[in-house]
C-alpha cells in the first residue's frame, strides 16, 4: 500500500512521469512510512484548457496544476504525518511542474482496513494473520 492517483496539466511528458512518480513515491516512503515495493503511482495528464479553477482554464491563467489522491489505511498514520506529507508533497510537485496554481489539491484517503487490501486481501486480514 498505497495507490496514489496523480494528475498533472498539461501534455504528456514522460521525464515529469518518471520524476514526479519518483518524488512521490520517495516522499511516501519517508514520510508516512510505506514500504517502497506496495507503492503503486499511476500518473494521468489533463488538458490545460480542460482544467478550470475560479471559472477560468489553466491556459487563460497561463498556470498548471495537479491532483493526488493517495489511499492509505486508516489509522497508520498521525495528522502531524499527514500535515508534512502534504505540505512537502505540494513543494516538490510545485518545483517540479512549475508555474503551479495555489488550488492544486492532495487527499490522502485514509481508507477502512476491511475495505482495502491488495492481492485480493484485506489489510484487516493481513494484520491479523502477520
Amino acid at each position: 500500500m498505497p495507490h496514489i492517483n496523480l494528475q498533472i496539466s498539461g501534455k504528456p511528458d514522460a521525464s515529469l512521469t518518471r520524476r514526479s512518480a519518483a518524488a512521490v513515491a520517495e516522499l511516501t516512503q519517508r514520510i508516512l512510512g510505506k514500504r517502497p515495493e506496495v507503492i503503486a503511482v499511476a500518473v494521468q495528464y489533463v488538458d490545460r484548457d480542460a482544467w478550470i479553477i475560479g471559472g477560468e482554464s489553466l491556459s487563460e491563467q497561463d498556470r498548471n496544476a495537479f491532483h493526488l489522491d493517495i489511499s492509505v489505511t486508516d489509522e497508520t498514520n498521525t495528522k502531524a504525518e499527514k500535515a508534512q506529507f502534504l505540505r512537502e508533497t505540494f513543494d516538490t510537485l510545485a518545483a517540479l511542474i512549475g508555474k503551479v496554481h495555489p488550488v492544486s489539491y492532495i487527499h490522502i484517503v485514509d481508507a477502512r482496513a476491511a475495505t482495502y487490501g491488495y492481492a485480493g486481501l484485506t489489510q484487516e486480514y493481513r494484520y491479523h494473520h502477520s
